[in-house]
């Protein structure tokens, strides 16, 4: 089927599309910037750049299309409102498709309890679907509470509030219900919607398999990460002070969580059962299993962007801080991977030895590894390879190092070496220290150390290019 997915550099497009490429399906992803668009593991997904807001863009990406997905929406907290720009947007894509012949609509909206009082944020999304039911296709409405998995704004929020905050002053709205909901079975409702032959009357709503309150997801959330807890609830903190509250504690822009925060006032739960009738092969999971699903990751994953030309940048990212520094090497791949297989044991680290000694020491008088381990073999590098406090996840010769550390500490962490050749052979080397915090303490270490794993890590590189080279 010839489908289009537009808001492809989002969260839920993203995975979307690529699931929809492995299904087989010819996928057509509207982005705004056809120059950058977003990392996708499909290998026969097409972008073409069009605007929802300039009415004229539209007609090329939906020329041939049989079925459009709409998950569009500009939360945004400009004094304008992004009321306006989400009736806009869905009026002028609704008329476009129409126009273009598209058969059907998909849209994924907000989910709220019939009758409750909404925040202009999930009013706005229940007006988007209105207006795409009027002026567009026969439309199909999905409508989802919060979505659990890594990279999801709201559960990115419960993440951030539950790992850095041992006692929590809560709002009156932390007992508000929901019923949070896995992205694999939003995805799997999405995917499944292309096979109605026709349009719904109503939105479909759906939901995990379980109701919550915000205050028993964190409660959650910290049994699965092993974190001791403490809310306590008062009646003073309305949704924009808990607002403000959130941008001091989360990285969260304040344009996304403000609208969010208001939501959390009205109850989020599924009042109708279309969902298990339209779909009875579906079966949602629960809260406590899709927090279990998200955390279960046995290397870190998020994509790296492209550097921009800067040497060094710190992206922090679903519970993950990640360190990336790169340089320029006047020397192959091949060549650089020798060496970097080559580290550890009586070969050292390339930089500031004795500090890399004493972390060993400190590590072994608290119980750990230390250095004493070495290296499995004399020379090279294999998967599964102990070198000193580190275990090879990943030797992908001439492209990739992944270390994992198994030394003491708060939290996770690895270290990864990325070479790319260019031209002339030359070779981009990156190395990356990713580090995954457990609760507030995994901060503490992130932040007291960095200064030390910057001198090192950067001093690293510059050895590294310098022994390439030279040689």
């Amino acid at each position: 089927m010839k489908v289009l997915v537009t808001g492809a550099s989002g969260y839920i497009g993203r995975q979307l599309a690529d699931k929809l490429s492995a299904a087989g399906h010819d996928v057509t992803c509207m982005v705004r910037n056809a120059a950058r668009p977003p990392q996708l593991h499909g290998p026969q997904i097409k972008f073409v750049e069009a605007d929802a807001l300039q009415a004229e863009t539209l007609p090329l990406a939906l020329k041939g299309i049989e079925v459009a997905y709409y998950l569009i929406h500009s939360m945004s907290g400009r004094e304008d409102g992004f009321e306006s720009r989400d009736r806009q947007a869905a009026h002028n894509f609704a008329v476009a498709a129409k126009h273009c012949g598209v058969r059907r609509v998909i849209y994924l909206g907000g989910l709220a309890a019939s009758g409750a009082t909404v925040s202009a944020h999930l009013k706005s999304r229940h007006e988007t679907g209105a207006v795409l039911r009027k002026f567009g296709p026969p439309l199909i409405e999905l409508r989802a509470g919060i979505i659990v998995g890594n990279g999801s704004t709201s559960f990115e929020i419960i993440r951030c509030l539950t790992e850095r905050l041992p006692l929590m002053i809560c709002p009156r709205w932390v007992v508000t219900k929901t019923q949070p909901i896995a992205v694999s079975n939003v995805l799997e409702y999405l995917e499944a919607a292309l096979g109605l032959s026709e349009a719904v009357d109503e939105p479909i709503e759906v939901g995990g398999s379980s109701i919550e309150t915000y205050r028993s997801m964190m409660l959650a959330y910290a049994r699965h990460r092993g974190l001791r807890r403490w809310l306590l609830r008062v009646p003073v903190l309305t949704p924009r002070l808990s607002s403000y509250w959130l941008d001091f504690v989360t990285p969260v822009p304040p344009s996304v969580s403000r609208p969010l925060i208001e939501g959390l006032r009205s109850e989020s739960v599924c009042t109708n059962a279309l969902a298990a009738r339209l779909f009875p092969a579906i079966r949602p999971i629960s809260y406590a299993a899709a927090v279990e699903s998200a955390l279960e990751r046995p290397a870190p994953l998020m994509p790296l962007p492209s550097m921009g030309g800067t040497a060094h940048r710190t992206l922090r990212a679903e519970g993950i801080i990640c360190d990336v520094r790169e340089t320029s090497v006047d020397a192959p791949p091949e060549r650089v991977f020798e060496l970097i297989g080559n580290v550890g044991g009586k070969n050292g680290w390339f930089f500031a030895n004795f500090l890399w000694a004493i972390r060993g020491w400190i590590d072994q008088v608290i119980g750990g590894v230390g250095m004493k381990r070495g290296r499995s073999r004399a020379s090279g590098i294999e998967t599964g390879d102990l070198i000193d406090f580190w275990q090879v996840e990943c030797a992908d010769a001439p492209r990739a190092v992944l270390l994992r550390a198994e030394m003491k500490l708060p939290g996770e962490a690895w270290l990864q070496f990325n070479l790319t050749p260019q031209p002339r052979n030359r070779t981009l080397l990156r190395c990356c220290a990713w580090f995954q915090p457990h609760g507030l303490a995994g901060e503490i270490y992130w932040c007291g150390l960095y200064p030390v794993h910057a001198i090192i890590f950067s001093g690293m590189l510059r050895a590294i290019k310098n022994h390439a080279e030279g040689a």
